[in-house]
């Protein structure tokens, strides 16, 4: 290994990289299969646990096969850098090939909620179903002790039990996305980059070398990549067109398929012309009609509350009780909101906002957080069923301050 560039004395001691031999030899006894993706967060993850002494196997995940206009599979691509960052390391890595797994329970349902009409959020089922559980189960059979991946949280011993614990850098916290995974699971789970800041990450990560240092996170739906979405899922969904319309019936565009959309959308509609930005109000998808209205404060996009179901709990033999009062995200990037929920005769969620919520989306995710002992906690979530009335229904009058 080169020479490392200095680190501070206090990121040493954060990223815990300054143990001493006796806890270094304790380590030495736990095998940890690291899921290695070929970004830096990954490669850290990997960084930091060899450094602890732990005996660490990296294990990159196949999920997707499909080549690039130039005949590369991404894939390939990825592993390179996986192959890389271990080779520097001087760690075993292994390549696993889930592709009929994450076609049969992901992708065949991304697809079908899309042909619904409705906006899915793969990475969630890819956790709950290929990561930690497929992809958990292989880690184990090869006597890993704990399976560690490259995700920005959590987890923490709280009452004897195993909790979901938000990341330390709120910008990058990727527990909305884990709300599924349950304590028994995480109890042989390591996060080893959840408490620090990305910044710091790729600090470490330049410091010891690594090939993924200045590598540019990935964004979106990973099977789609940079693509364009819209042409990509044209090749599952076939293009019908279909009219613009204003809640009063004006017809002012047309599109190639209302499923291509999803409420609170702005950009890729097409639509011009004076005034405020276009945004989707709602669909018809009997009609195939997307109805829009101009200005991100229109009324029908807000909405105080919501109904969900599929509730699931990270530790579900001590659900919360209820009313609970908590906080929740209905999207990945927004801020926490203030709500109140109640527990139906039929094991819905009804949820009941502090302040407006816009585009509160079916299908997409509630997921819950409460402070414990100083942490923030993911309770779990549920999948949203519909939205109450909006505020355009009721004639009510916006309130200045909203979520957007």
């Amino acid at each position: 290994m080169q020479q490392m560039k200095p680190l501070s004395q206090q990121l040493l001691t954060k990223a815990g990289l300054n143990l001493g031999s006796s806890e270094r030899s304790q380590n030495a006894q736990t095998t940890v299969v690291v899921g290695m993706s070929g970004g830096v967060d990954s490669s850290v993850a990997c960084l930091l646990l060899k450094e602890q002494g732990y005996k660490v196997i990296a294990m990159f995940m196949k999920n997707w096969e499909e080549k690039d206009e130039n005949g590369v599979c991404q894939s390939v691509k990825e592993y390179r850098d996986v192959v890389n960052v271990c080779e520097k390391l001087d760690i075993p890595y292994y390549s696993v090939e889930f592709v009929k797994e994450y076609q049969e329970q992901v992708f065949s349902h991304f697809i079908k909620e899309y042909k619904e009409g409705h906006t899915p959020n793969p990475d969630i089922l890819c956790n709950r179903e290929i990561k930690f559980k497929v992809f958990f189960n292989k880690a184990r059979e090869l006597g890993a002790d704990f399976l560690a991946t490259g995700h920005y949280c959590q987890t923490q011993k709280i009452n004897n039990r195993f909790q979901l614990v938000k990341g330390v850098d709120q910008g990058k916290d990727q527990s909305y996305f884990l709300y599924t995974i349950k304590t028994e699971i995480l109890e042989h789970v390591l996060f080893p980059i959840g408490h620090l800041e990305k910044h710091e990450v790729r600090d470490i990560a330049k410091a010891y070398g690594l090939s993924t240092a200045g590598k540019k996170d990935s964004t979106g739906i990973c099977f789609i990549g940079e693509r364009n979405f819209k042409n990509f899922l044209s090749n599952y969904i076939s293009p019908s067109n279909g009219p613009f319309k204003t809640l009063d019936g004006t017809i002012v565009g047309s599109h190639s398929g209302a499923h291509f959309y999803t409420l609170g959308q702005r950009k890729g509609l097409g639509l011009g012309g004076p005034g405020a930005p276009w945004f989707v109000i709602k669909k018809d998808m009997r009609e195939n009609t997307v109805y829009v209205e101009r200005g991100e404060r229109h009324p029908a996009l807000y909405s105080d509350d919501l109904v969900a179901t599929d509730i699931t709990w990270v530790d579900p033999e001590n659900p919360p009780e209820f009313p609970l009062s908590c906080k929740a995200k209905i999207r990945y990037r927004q801020k926490d909101q203030d709500c109140t929920i109640t527990l139906d005769s039929t094991g819905k969620l009804n949820t009941t906002f502090a302040i407006p919520q816009r585009s509160i989306t079916p299908r997409q995710s509630l997921v819950l957080y409460r402070e414990v002992e100083g942490l923030q906690v993911c309770l779990g979530g549920a999948m949203i069923e519909s939205a109450g009335l909006d505020y355009d229904c009721q004639n009510k009058i916006l309130p200045k301050i909203v979520s957007l």
